[in-house]
């Protein structure tokens, strides 16, 4: 109970900062809505390529929605664990561990904070979507499971973030690490192109790829056809990576307090 709470009152913290500062909210949107409006216009003739009408889309920016929202949550909660640096360049963080504050509360409450900005975010993109053409058919239970694949893979690259921030105390290494895992997660997925078009080794890769199961669930979840079986495996893989994930965040504390 004492771990909800202070989940509850570091979540509420990172909020209050946030509201004092909304333009945050949409700073993450810049790139996203420029891969959308942008690639959503200039490949709109992909879909007629052979092959592709197998991906279940009837225009190319109904294809490229689902991955230009999960491409805005892999981005922005790569730099969940900036809030842990400032934190410890504060002195902040040493009085966090030095008091009964729990540890998991820590790391969830970020996880939650960041939920909240990635959920807002998702609805701003799927407005623009829906203005510039596209139709969601999976309508409002579509989603929500879109939104459920989108907290769940900020839960899980947030948790990372949070880990290498307490591994590395710095900055420059957080953006450094970032950068080397974000790209090819995004490259090697179906989030812009069906990777059934690429070559084979993309797709034997992205299977094994966490960005792409939340590209999948996101795709299904807006699919007025969906295929169940592939959307709630794919839910549960990413819930099973972000459990692991927050409990080797928590760990990483550890590591944290004895380079102190």
């Amino acid at each position: 109970m004492t771990a909800v709470v202070h989940t509850a009152l570091l979540t509420g913290r990172n909020l209050r900062a946030f509201a004092r500062m909304p333009v945050y909210l949409f700073m993450n949107l810049v790139q996203p809505m420029m891969w959308l409006l942008l690639f959503g216009a200039l490949f709109e003739n992909v879909v007629r390529l052979p092959g592709f009408g197998e991906a279940a889309a009837p225009s190319y920016l109904e294809f490229l929605t689902p991955g230009v929202v999960m491409m805005m949550t892999l981005f922005g909660s790569a730099w969940a664990g900036t809030a842990f640096v400032e934190d410890m360049s504060r002195g902040v963080m040493d009085r966090f561990l030095a008091s009964p504050t729990s540890r998991g509360a820590l790391v969830v409450s970020t996880l939650a904070y960041q939920s909240v900005l990635a959920v807002l975010q998702t609805v701003v993109v799927l407005a623009v979507a829906w203005l510039a053409g596209a139709r969601l058919d999976g309508g409002p239970a579509g989603i929500a499971l879109l939104l459920l694949g989108v907290v769940l893979l900020t839960s899980a690259l947030s948790a990372m973030s949070n880990a290498v921030a307490l591994l590395t105390g710095t900055q420059e290494a957080l953006i450094g690490i970032s950068q080397l895992v974000g790209l090819p997660l995004m490259f090697v997925s179906s989030a812009i192109m069906d990777t059934r078009l690429s070559p084979a080794w993309v797709g034997d890769v992205a299977r094994f790829n966490p960005f792409e199961w939340a590209v999948v669930v996101g795709r299904e979840a807006l699919s007025d056809d969906r295929d169940l079986g592939a959307l709630w495996g794919h839910v549960g893989l990413l819930a099973a990576l972000a459990v692991v994930l927050t409990w080797l965040a928590t760990r990483a504390f550890r590591a944290h307090q004895r380079s102190s």
